[in-house]
């Protein structure tokens, strides 16, 4: 059972597809909120984000949602599921904006594609990365389950994350180089596409969070 899933929201971008997918997928009850009860409260919660991480990190101190989240991975120990940016946010530093630090709650960076991106076959790749590519799952994980390995997700980013423990890697894809499309560490799982535009494969992602307790 799913019970409360809390979407954290501190402005950036539209949360309510995140929403509408996991309700579609059988949540009992979803809030997109801020409100740091509610996010409490919750039995699971998402940490999606869009935008210019400088943007994204301003708010998300300004709003203390860098502590909610840290209670919830930590102290709560719900499952957590981050989204794009809000994978992003977590890493250690991100190249954007000039340099930006983040929540360094998984060691790593946040890299640029760089102008000159090409296939392995030398052809000239458009940054951002737009589109559907096949993730190869690196990792067994609950979130994977009746998922073909190989299925195709939706990703939408310019700047791609590279953790430091390597151990972590749940889910990669390739696009010029090589991106951690997805990482896992206890009750978190986190990923640069975005399941809710991903049609069965992402449907069926979000599924498996509503089921998940939380366990690798």
């Amino acid at each position: 059972m799913s019970g409360v899933v809390a979407v954290i929201d501190y402005g950036m971008g539209n949360l309510h597809s995140v929403a509408s997918a996991l309700a579609h997928v059988g949540a009992q009850e979803v809030v997109v909120t801020h409100d740091a009860e509610l996010i409490r409260k919750a039995d699971r919660v998402v940490f999606p984000g869009v935008g210019a991480i400088r943007d994204c990190m301003s708010e998300i101190r300004r709003l203390k949602c860098d502590e909610l989240l840290q209670q919830a991975l930590t102290e709560q120990h719900v499952p957590v599921l981050a989204i794009c940016v809000g994978l992003q946010a977590m890493m250690s530093r991100s190249e954007e904006n000039g340099g930006v630090d983040c929540l360094n709650m998984i060691s790593g960076e946040v890299r640029y594609f760089g102008k000159a991106l090409h296939d392995d076959a030398g052809n000239r790749l458009k940054v951002p990365h737009m589109g559907w590519n096949s993730v190869k799952q690196e990792s067994p994980h609950p979130l994977w389950a009746n998922i073909e390995d190989e299925s195709r997700f939706y990703f939408v980013h310019s700047y791609y994350v590279h953790a430091t423990d390597r151990g972590l890697l749940s889910g990669s894809v390739r696009y010029g180089v090589t991106i951690d499309a997805a990482l896992a560490r206890d009750n978190l799982f986190a990923v640069q596409f975005h399941p809710e535009k991903s049609a069965g494969a992402g449907l069926q992602l979000l599924k498996n969070f509503l089921q998940w307790d939380g366990r690798c």
